[in-house]
């Protein structure tokens, strides 16, 4: 056996996992508060990589190793940092096209604020069955129902959770998902079989946040004064809005589903959005950098610094003028850096052998068959935790679990759907994980503000784990 292979004492392994929960909350709550993602979150998960890099120093782990795993887990998240960085260039190109602002201007007239939240679930389901993306959800139809919610005056941290529900409803259930194809294929399950099954704890769970947003929307009180007609006024009054803007995002979804990847598609609807604020925003092209006279230097100018760069549109009306700004590429920036942050502890606690120690302990106490789920959805959250991305939370608990699960006589289709219900919807629920800080920092909504109102994605979870105490619905070989 190398010494890398040696067994991890089991309260080494704890011990990480233990500093890094109250620390984070001292440093968020005692602290830092709404400022805590600035830098000290991230440097708080550096302490505890330092500390676990410790650990394995004791145990003769070679250092180079630890480095090994964590520049392969940096690499893994290359395409989520480019992703990351279109979508706040996207933020900027589609608000000076009027993109945004014509959503919000259609949206308000459209959407009734009793049945506005409801209608978040629905949308953002719709959109994500269509593309298997909850981050492209949330980067186009999210920002322009977080703009209207603003418009009216309804709690970003409802509309956000509302919009995440639905977001995460449809990944999980679209056959163009990554998520949904990665788990039922590293569990050997048939990727129909493994979206029909699904529906079983789906359907409920998706039926309850529909009640919720629906009885929610009746209690809601707007804090807005002025009225639809005021919002239309000043919106036009800086914009020109006109329907032809909305093929953008209309084209950004149809080359997703026609399978264009998520890069080459956001990157397209950048360049589309620049295209479209040159033929109908002029004046606010020049607006943003100061300039009176248009040509193909001030064009190029204007569209870089909305592109990269905080752009803010003044309007009469100070309430709608917070509605019309983007942080463009740079706003991403914090996030990429949390994100970094979160993988360098991921692979260090990946490299000492942290997480497989803590499932191995987990695994030898709970032996049911209630046992053995509910193990798998506390390690797969937990991985979602320590490790901080989406996808080692379906990798790691698909190889533990799938041998166990086998000589439980259990269908295998319970563990992909465990492994979703668990992992999928809830890393969105850590504010340091991938998913959590990406669409914190596109919706412009801290995970602290929506996760009470993401129901979907904590009821997900509790629902599988309801199925496995009642004995309903589980698939035996």
């Amino acid at each position: 056996m190398s010494e890398t292979e040696k067994k991890l004492p089991l309260w080494k392994a704890i011990l990480p996992i233990a500093l890094l929960i109250p620390l984070l909350m001292y440093n968020v709550v005692g602290v830092f508060k709404d400022d805590a993602l600035s830098g000290s979150n991230q440097f708080v998960l550096l302490i505890i990589a330092a500390i676990t890099v410790m650990i394995g120093y004791t145990e003769k782990i070679p250092f180079s190793h630890i480095v090994g795993t964590v520049k392969s887990q940096i690499g893994s998240i290359s395409e989520a940092i480019i992703i990351l960085l279109l979508v706040g260039a996207l933020s900027g190109s589609w608000l000076v096209s009027g993109i945004i602002p014509s959503m919000i201007y259609y949206g308000v007239r459209i959407l009734n604020p009793t049945y506005f939240l409801v209608s978040c679930v629905m949308i953002s389901s719709i959109v994500a069955v269509a593309t298997g993306s909850s981050w492209t959800t949330s980067a186009t139809i999210g920002i322009a129902l977080i703009g209207i919610a603003k418009a009216l005056g309804i709690p970003l941290g409802m509309t956000a959770g509302a919009i995440l529900s639905g977001a995460y409803f449809g990944d999980k259930l679209s056959p163009l998902s990554d998520t949904t194809n990665l788990a039922s294929g590293l569990a050997g399950v048939d990727l129909f079989t493994h979206i029909k099954y699904m529906l079983k704890t789906t359907v409920p769970s998706i039926s309850i946040t529909l009640i919720f947003f629906l009885i929610a929307g009746f209690y809601l009180e707007p804090s807005n004064t002025f009225t639809q007609t005021e919002i239309h006024s000043t919106i036009s009054s800086v914009f020109n809005i006109t329907p032809w803007v909305l093929l953008v995002p209309i084209m950004v979804v149809g080359l997703i589903l026609n399978k264009i990847p998520a890069l080459m598609s956001l990157f397209i609807g950048i360049l589309a959005g620049g295209i479209m604020a040159i033929l109908f925003q002029k004046t606010i092209l020049l607006e943003i950098i100061g300039e009176t006279e248009f040509s193909i230097r001030t064009m190029y100018k204007s569209l870089m610094v909305a592109f990269t760069e905080e752009v803010s549109i003044k309007t009469s009306n100070e309430s709608l003028s917070d509605l019309l700004s983007s942080k463009g590429m740079s706003g991403m920036l914090t996030t990429i850096w949390l994100i970094i942050c979160a993988m360098v502890l991921g692979g260090s606690l990946k490299a000492i052998g942290a997480l497989d120690r803590i499932s191995e302990a987990i695994l030898g106490v709970l032996k049911s068959t209630t046992g053995l789920i509910a193990s798998t959805i506390g390690v797969t959250f937990l991985t979602n935790i320590t490790a901080s991305d989406q996808y080692l939370a379906i990798v790691i608990p698909s190889k533990m679990f799938k041998k166990p699960f086998e000589d439980k006589k259990l269908a295998l289709e319970n563990l992909s759907r465990t492994i979703e219900d668990s992992g999928t919807v809830t890393s969105v629920l850590i504010p340091y994980n991938t998913c959590g800080a990406y669409h914190a920092n596109t919706l412009g909504v801290s995970v602290a503000d929506f996760w009470t109102f993401a129901v979907f994605c904590w009821v997900s979870p509790l629902m599988s784990l309801i199925y496995a105490i009642f004995n309903i619905k589980i698939r035996r070989v």
